[in-house]
């Protein structure tokens, strides 16, 4: 897999991004991607071939790895990557229409724009920047309850047994390198736990932002409406006495 295209093409989401998104693509590139790449395809490359089993029964050895090992880390964490970094282009697609909506607005009144700046996370694109993250966060606790529930809290046995058909009877059956794949999944599902809660803290500070902007905005409108108020007190006439 070509990762160098979703590298590219996802950090152009950064000029769009607050700090916590930023930090956030900077762990997934450095801390998953360069790791899934360089090393964990590495150490899971011959788990299929140095499986055994102490069986010479046909198809027990491939009916065990299946059971084993419904799911091959490799292609789950290839997916996990993959549907975290799709929401973000969300993000940019709203940003280029945005953009081409204003230049067409440039073009019907001879250079007044209607967006200042389009990437300015305001109306719409606000809520398709929340979105994004909601639907980051949840892709990864989704990817990391399916790695919870298919390897029985994140552990790889040394030893496992199984006794499914065509195996003559309950057989021993051994994976290699298992400390070192175990910490490798334990790595990246610390770095999933990470991300995700980059994710939330990006959350509550647009919505915190949101609230003290609206907050201000109130503040501003009702100072502004006692002034007038003041003011239309004061320029009443006085009183005629009444004699």
């Amino acid at each position: 897999m070509n990762w160098s295209g979703l590298e590219s093409l996802i950090s152009g989401v950064n000029k769009y991004s607050t700090a916590f998104g930023r930090i956030w693509l900077s762990m997934v590139f450095v801390f998953r991607v360069m790791v899934f790449v360089v090393a964990a395809q590495r150490v899971w490359g011959d788990e299929n071939k140095d499986f055994v089993c102490n069986t010479r029964q046909p198809g027990c050895t491939n009916i065990c790895y299946d059971h084993i090992f419904p799911i091959s880390h490799i292609r789950l964490w290839a997916l996990q990557l993959i549907f975290i970094t799709c929401p973000s282009l969300m993000v940019m697609a709203h940003v280029k229409y945005r953009e081409g909506k204003d230049a067409k607005y440039v073009e019907l009144h001879h250079g007044s724009h209607l967006y200042a700046n389009p990437g300015k996370k305001r109306g719409g694109l606000w809520w398709t920047y929340l979105l994004s993250l909601v639907f980051k966060a949840g892709f990864d606790v989704a990817f990391l309850y399916i790695l919870y529930r298919i390897y029985d809290g994140y552990d790889l046995p040394k030893l496992s047994k199984c006794s499914l058909e065509p195996c003559p009877n309950t057989v021993d059956c051994f994976i290699s390198r298992p400390t070192e794949k175990k910490i490798f999944m334990l790595f990246m599902v610390v770095s999933s736990a990470v991300c995700i809660f980059m994710c939330l803290c990006e959350m509550v500070y647009l919505i915190g932002k949101r609230i003290s902007k609206l907050v201000r905005i109130r503040q501003e409108n009702q100072r502004l409406l006692f002034a007038e108020q003041h003011e239309l007190t004061n320029m009443a006439p006085p009183p005629v006495p009444v004699s």
